[in-house]
């Protein structure tokens, strides 16, 4: 296949880039803001020469590319703080290129990176196939803009239901390529085991799903060999993690050093979310099936970053 890759300077784009090379069945261009990044990468891991890489308002839309896929967004809350309602207008940006070229290539696939905050704020409980996306409209806050712009898109694609678009929702990704210094939770670990110093956490349990490089890459490919539709899946392993059972593992495994204390920490781009996982196997109806759990995902890929 001939495949366009958007924002291909996201850590979970490169991941799917690492992932197709190992096949070697495949032609990908790949698209970002600086391709000059993007060609340092490909020459520091082993790939120069192997794919093009083009500045965004270089794309050809006379090109023929049997799939396009997107991950242009924001790769972590402390940016997604920084960007604020400017999110709106990125996603709906590359969203309508896309678009714009499925208009004129009915036949190309389309996959969209969205968010489980799509669902919006009720994560009380895990969401499935039946839960509802819930906006409190008469009192949006700025953790709001994420969710709406991923929500607005979904809305977007559904509404073309003749072109082959899938939204894949993703609630939490760690892989050993990961930037530790971005501020997610994981990687709040991972700087506090390198350092030695002792991890300050809530005193609130909370529940993640944290799919790794090997089945996001397993889901994307199932989406791009199953007959065309239009649809949107959750992403899920085969088992979520709760936060204290993930620290008393991640000490047992790496010396982690930990405090829980009755305070607010990390960075809240995106709302508060007590059970951050999804109970939605549409996937399923792709052929995808997870391989590892959660808890095994996030340990494999933390060895990785501690021994290289």
């Amino acid at each position: 296949m001939k495949i366009a890759i958007f924002g291909a300077t996201s850590q979970i784009a490169k991941d799917v880039v690492l992932g197709f090379s190992k096949e070697a069945k495949h032609a990908l261009q790949l698209f970002g803001r600086r391709p000059d990044a993007i060609e340092q990468w490909l020459s520091k891991i082993g790939l120069k020469g192997c794919y093009n890489s083009t500045d965004f308002s270089l794309f050809d839309a006379n090109r023929h590319y049997d799939a396009i896929i997107n991950f242009v967004g924001s790769g972590n809350p402390a940016q997604t703080a920084i960007m604020g309602e400017k999110i709106f207008d990125a996603t709906l940006k590359f969203d309508e290129i896309v678009l714009g070229y499925l208009a004129r290539h009915p036949d190309c696939r389309y996959i969209f990176l969205s968010s489980g905050a799509a669902y919006g704020s009720n994560f009380e409980n895990p969401v499935d196939g039946n839960s509802k996306a819930l906006v409190q409209i008469n009192n949006l806050q700025p953790q709001d803009w994420y969710a709406v712009a991923k929500l607005y898109a979904e809305c977007r694609h559904r509404a073309l239901p003749h072109l082959h678009i899938v939204d894949i929702r993703v609630f939490n990704y760690f892989s050993h390529s990961q930037d530790v210094s971005a501020r997610f939770f994981i990687t709040d670990i991972i700087r506090a085991i390198k350092s030695g110093e002792t991890l300050i956490s809530s005193a609130e349990n909370i529940i993640r799903d944290f799919i790794g490089p090997e089945d996001f890459f397993q889901l994307i490919n199932k989406i791009l060999t199953a007959p065309p539709t239009n649809n949107v899946v959750d992403c899920y392993t085969s088992a979520p993690v709760d936060k204290f059972t993930l620290l008393a593992s991640m000490q047992e495994s790496f010396n982690l050093k930990y405090e829980l204390q009755d305070i607010v920490t990390g960075v809240n781009a995106t709302g508060t979310k007590i059970n951050y996982f999804s109970m939605n196997k549409r996937a399923e109806n792709f052929g995808y099936s997870p391989t590892i759990s959660s808890l095994d995902s996030v340990l494999n890929q933390s060895d990785l970053i501690l021994h290289l």
